[in-house]
């Protein structure tokens, strides 16, 4: 990380790490790499963190809205229903045994399918408490980015070995 002006920044570099940082799959994980690659300030870098903390609530407004319609759909209320049963019937001892901490480790491993949405739905689907379940997947970004930012720093140094440097 630099000591750059976070204003005078490329308006398009900040644009794209923050919808890497948001949208799903990607998430933090996909934000951080090209963040550290384009020399963001540690500003920006926080300012990332944040917008992908902050996507949390938006999505359990989302899953209510939209699992409110949708559940007017016999074949959609069937579906969710038997796959929500199963589910939590699959998972219920897990959840009972690691709660919170559970879902806090599990969004902190910077892995796809292991971010903020995958845990938001989960707490969603298993009706944990939504102002504990964001303090956990907050955590869990934020460990995951932390997780990110080391293996990318010292992964690119490691590799260094590999390359001929020509100064």
């Amino acid at each position: 990380m630099n000591t750059k002006n976070p204003f005078s920044m490329n308006i398009k570099e900040v644009l794209i790490a923050s919808l890497l940082s948001i949208i799903p799959i990607s998430e933090i994980r996909g934000g951080i790499p090209y963040a550290l690659h384009y020399k963001f300030p540690l500003t920006l870098i926080i300012f990332l963190i944040f917008l992908n903390i902050i996507i949390v609530p938006i999505i359990f407004l989302f899953l209510d809205s939209i699992n409110n319609l949708l559940l007017k759909i016999d074949i959609y209320k069937k579906f969710f229903n038997s796959t929500v049963e199963r589910t939590r019937r699959k998972l219920h001892k897990n959840i009972e045994k690691y709660g919170y901490l559970g879902l806090t480790i599990f969004v902190g491993i910077p892995l796809p399918l292991t971010g903020a949405y995958t845990g938001a739905l989960g707490a969603w689907i298993f009706g944990m408490n939504r102002k504990k379940a964001f303090l956990a997947i907050a955590f869990g970004v934020i460990i995951a980015s932390i997780i990110t930012t080391i293996v990318i720093v010292f992964g690119i140094k490691a590799l260094s070995i590999f390359t001929k440097s020509f100064v």
